[in-house]
C-alpha cells in the first residue's frame, strides 16, 4: 500500500506544522522553547493531561514564566471533572493552529500523546458508537476480578495496542476491547489503516531519543523534582477544590499514587518508587508508539549545542516551513539501536 508521504500531491495546499515528540523526560521542553522563538512559532501542547487546569506539577506543564516567554495553546482548557477526549483535543488544537497561521506564525506541536497527534493529523476513523451493554460488562469484570483481567484479554486480542497503553488506563483498555468486540478487528488495525487516508496537515515529525539508562536516570530525577516542587501539596489543593480519585485525571500516573498516600496511608517512599517505575514503563510505551508511526524522524537529544540550535537543524526546519524538502541528516537515528548511536560533535 502506498504511504501518504510517497504521494506529494496529497499535501498540496495543506498547512505545514512541525511536531516535536518523544518520551517523557527526553528534553522536549528546552528544545521547543528555543525552537519556537527562533522560528517565530507558537507551541500547541499535544498532551492528554496538560489540558486540565490545576494539574501543573505532575503533568510537567510549562511554567508561567515559560508561557509568558511565548504563547502556549491547548493547556488549561478543561476542569479535572470535565470530559475531554481526543475529539475535543482535535477541535481545540485545530482552532489553535488556524489562529497561529492567521497571525503569520508557525505551529509547533509539542508533546508525547501519540494518539492525539495521530488524530490531529489524520482525523478520527469512523468507530462504532459506544456500547453501554459492553461497558457495563467491563465494569463488572473490573470490579469482581480486577482490571488486570481486562488488560490480559486486550493482550490476547490486540497485543499491539496493549503494548502501547498503560495497564492501569481503564478508559483505553476498555475502549480497545469495545472496538474489537463490536467489529471483530483490533483497534490497532483500524488505526493503521486510517493512517493511509489523506491527512489534515503536512506534518514534519521529529522524535527525540536518548540512550535508555540516560533517559531512565532523567525520569527518576524528574519524579524527585516533582515531589520537591510540591506535588503532594498540589494534590491537597485539588482535594480542597472538590476533585478526587473519582475524576479521570486524578487516576493518572503520579496523581494516583500520591492520592493513595494521602487518602489511604500508603508509604510515601513506596508511592514514589512506583511513580518512577511506571513512568519508565510509560516512556517505553511512548517510544514503541512513535516507532510504529511512519515518517517519524529520530534525533538524539539534546539537539541544542551550548544552548543554541545547530545551523543544519534550523536550515532544514526553515526549508520545510517555506515549502521545501529538508535533508534531515541530523535526524537519522535508528530508534532500535539508540545505544550504538553517537551524538554529533
Amino acid at each position: 500500500m502506498m504511504q501518504i508521504a510517497d504521494n506529494p500531491e496529497l499535501f498540496e495546499g495543506l498547512t505545514r506544522v512541525v511536531a516535536l515528540v518523544g518520551p517523557t523526560g527526553v528534553g522536549k521542553t528546552a528544545f521547543s522553547l528555543e525552537l519556537a522563538e527562533t522560528l517565530n512559532a507558537e507551541i500547541v501542547s499535544v498532551d492528554s493531561l496538560q489540558v486540565y487546569r490545576h494539574l501543573d506539577i505532575g503533568t510537567a506543564k510549562a511554567s508561567q514564566a515559560e508561557r509568558a516567554r511565548l504563547p502556549h495553546h491547548v493547556i488549561d482548557v478543561a476542569e479535572p471533572d470535565e470530559e475531554f477526549n481526543a475529539a475535543d483535543f482535535r477541535e481545540a488544537a485545530s482552532e489553535a493552529i488556524a489562529s497561529i497561521v492567521a497571525r503569520g506564525k508557525v505551529p509547533l506541536l509539542v508533546g508525547g500523546t501519540g494518539l492525539y497527534l495521530r488524530l490531529l493529523v489524520h482525523g478520527l476513523f469512523e468507530a462504532p458508537p459506544p456500547s453501554e451493554a459492553l461497558r457495563a460488562t467491563y465494569r463488572d469484570i473490573a470490579e469482581r476480578e480486577g482490571l488486570e483481567v481486562l488488560y490480559a484479554r486486550l493482550e490476547q486480542v490486540d497485543p499491539e495496542l496493549a503494548a502501547r497503553v498503560n495497564r492501569n488506563d481503564v478508559v483505553r483498555v476498555t475502549r480497545g476491547l469495545e472496538i474489537f468486540d463490536q467489529t471483530g478487528t483490533p483497534l490497532s488495525e483500524h488505526q493503521r489503516a486510517h493512517r493511509f487516508k489523506a491527512p489534515n496537515y503536512h506534518a514534519l515529525k521529529i522524535a527525540l531519543i536518548r540512550p535508555r539508562e540516560e533517559l531512565y536516570e532523567r525520569i527518576n530525577a524528574r519524579v524527585d523534582q516533582m515531589i520537591e516542587e510540591g506535588l503532594i501539596d498540589e494534590y491537597r489543593r485539588l482535594l480542597e477544590r472538590g476533585y478526587g480519585p473519582q475524576h479521570k485525571p486524578m487516576q493518572s500516573l503520579g496523581y494516583r499514587q500520591v492520592g493513595e498516600h494521602l487518602l489511604e496511608g500508603r508509604d510515601l517512599d513506596d508511592a514514589i518508587h512506583e511513580i518512577k517505575q511506571q513512568t519508565r514503563r510509560y516512556a517505553k510505551q511512548q517510544i514503541s508508539w512513535f516507532r510504529s508511526e511512519p515518517h517519524t524522524h529520530w534525533a538524539m537529544a539534546p539537539v541544542l549545542r551550548e544552548g543554541r540550535i545547530p545551523s543544519e537543524v534550523l536550515a532544514d526546519l526553515r526549508a520545510f516551513i517555506e515549502g521545501g524538502k529538508p535533508t534531515l541528516e541530523w535526524a537519522q537515528i535508528d530508534p532500535y539501536n539508540v545505544e550504538r548511536a553517537s551524538r554529533p560533535t
